[in-house]
């Protein structure tokens, strides 16, 4: 089962799921019963939220569903506490409808916790308001366009830049498929570290990391491959970024299209971020997706 998450609010979540039975067949215009988990902490941590729906899945597969609108089994969905996680949603499925669970998959929440610890925060770190920043969102620097501000503990000014093109509209996430780097390359926010553990793989020899820490676009010469938290970043500032981009002479806008992360997700398969919704997928390594690099300052 492969799945997409978004955040919405108040107090619910979007979800999405490609539904496959145990022959990896898809599971056409089925009612399924599924049962959904928030864990905190890990993959095996304590569930704060359980609850059971039965969505029916489309011709393609694809069941939607909003998480907190279903039938509770425990805990409260509003009182969840989103900025102590991390959280993970673990989803349970019995294709024929019923609540014989014979497919399972777990998976780390991304963007939602921040999205939904937002709605009630008074003041949100970095962002480009407030703080007597001396860059802002939008603005043409360092190579590309800043996307995302904050400052460390000695108050010293940081930034996320995009590249202002493309560096490939259908690029492999690596050559190397069928093997897990392991935890050096599946960081949610540390997209350098990914980028660096993808091309130091036994075996690589193109990836799309590899296109992003080659680049010298700009003049700079430390790019690289965005995690899929910094994707969603970029994302959430989408429309000042977009706008900034057109005024730019040279610059191509950011694609309504898929591009990929340098998160991995297991042996075969990496997170990408899809620019027509703002929500996350994981894929074959072997697919082709867009590639866009990011640089911090």
């Amino acid at each position: 089962m492969t799945a997409s998450v978004f955040a919405q609010a108040p107090n619910k979540m979007s979800y999405q799921a490609v539904i496959r039975n145990i022959s990896n067949a898809l599971v056409t215009n089925s009612t399924v019963g599924m049962r959904i988990s928030i864990l905190q902490t890990s993959t095996s941590g304590t569930a704060v939220y359980v609850e059971t729906q039965t969505p029916t899945t489309n011709a393609n597969g694809l069941a939607t569903l909003e998480i907190g609108a279903g039938t509770v089994v425990s805990g409260t969905f509003a009182t969840i506490d989103w900025a102590n996680g991390p959280y993970f949603v673990k989803t349970e499925t019995d294709p024929t409808g019923g609540t014989n669970y014979t497919i399972s998959g777990t998976s780390q929440l991304l963007s939602v916790p921040y999205a939904l610890y937002a709605k009630s925060a008074g003041t949100v770190s970095g962002g480009g308001t407030g703080g007597n920043f001396t860059h802002y969102i939008g603005e043409e620097f360092g190579g590309g366009v800043i996307f995302h501000l904050w400052k460390d503990a000695q108050g010293v000014e940081h930034g996320l830049i995009v590249d202002k093109t493309d560096l490939s509209t259908g690029q492999v996430w690596s050559n190397v498929s069928g093997t897990l780097i392991g935890a050096t390359a599946q960081s949610s926010w540390d997209g350098l570290s990914n980028s660096n553990a993808i091309v130091g793989q036994a075996g690589h020899t193109s990836s799309a990391a590899a296109l992003c820490l080659n680049s010298t676009n700009g003049g700079q010469s430390d790019w690289y491959l965005p995690s899929i938290q910094e994707l969603n970043m970029l994302w959430n500032n989408y429309y000042t970024v977009a706008h900034s981009l057109t005024q730019i002479s040279g610059a191509t806008q950011i694609t309504p299209a898929f591009y990929w992360s340098s998160t991995e997700y297991d042996y075969y398969g990496a997170w990408y971020f899809g620019f027509y919704g703002g929500d996350a997928y994981s894929s074959l390594k072997s697919d082709t997706y867009y590639v866009r690099a990011v640089r911090a300052f």
